[in-house]
C-alpha cells in the first residue's frame, strides 16, 4: 500500500470514529468520572468509567465536543481500554502517548499499535497532539481522582 494510500485510509478511521463515536454519552452508575478541558482549541471531554473490584475497566463512556482528533481518539481509547486491567490500561496509554508524539511505541502489543497507528500522523502536528491525548489524560484523572 502506497504512504497516499495508507494516509487517506488512517483518515478514513478518524473520520468514522468522529463521526459515529463507539461508546458516546453519560455512563449511568459510573464509579469514576473526570472533566478534560484544553483551552487551546476548546475542545471538551467527560470519561466516565465502572471499575471492576480488581480494577478492570468493567465499563467506560465518554461525552464531549471537539475537533475530529479528539472525538476520534476519545472514540478509540474507549473501545480499547473496555475490559482492561489497570495495569494494561497504564501501558496502552503511555505507549500511545509515545505514539502521537514521534516517540518510540515499540513496546505496545502488535495489534495494539495497529489499531492505534492510524493516530501516528499527529506527531507531525504538534499543535494537535493535546486534541488526540486529551481523553486519553482524562481517563487518568478519573481513575486517580474521579470516584464519583
Amino acid at each position: 500500500m502506497t504512504d497516499n494510500a495508507l494516509r487517506e485510509l488512517y483518515q478514513e478511521v478518524i473520520l468514522d470514529h468522529s463521526r459515529h463515536p463507539r461508546h458516546y454519552g453519560a455512563l449511568d452508575h459510573a464509579s469514576h468520572k473526570a472533566e478534560g478541558y484544553n483551552p487551546l482549541c476548546g475542545d471538551k471531554v467527560t470519561v466516565y468509567l465502572k471499575l471492576d473490584a480488581d480494577g478492570r475497566v468493567g465499563d467506560i463512556a465518554f461525552e464531549g465536543k471537539g475537533c475530529a482528533i479528539s472525538q476520534a481518539s476519545a472514540s478509540m481509547m474507549t473501545d480499547m481500554l473496555k475490559g482492561r486491567t489497570a495495569e494494561e490500561a497504564e501501558k496502552l496509554m503511555q505507549g500511545f502517548l509515545h505514539l502521537v508524539k514521534g516517540e518510540d511505541a515499540s513496546d505496545l502489543p502488535e495489534d495494539d499499535r495497529e489499531r492505534l497507528e492510524v493516530m501516528g500522523g499527529i506527531s507531525e502536528f504538534p499543535m494537535r497532539v493535546k486534541c488526540a491525548t486529551l481523553a486519553w489524560h482524562t481517563y487518568k484523572n478519573a481513575v486517580e481522582e474521579g470516584a464519583t
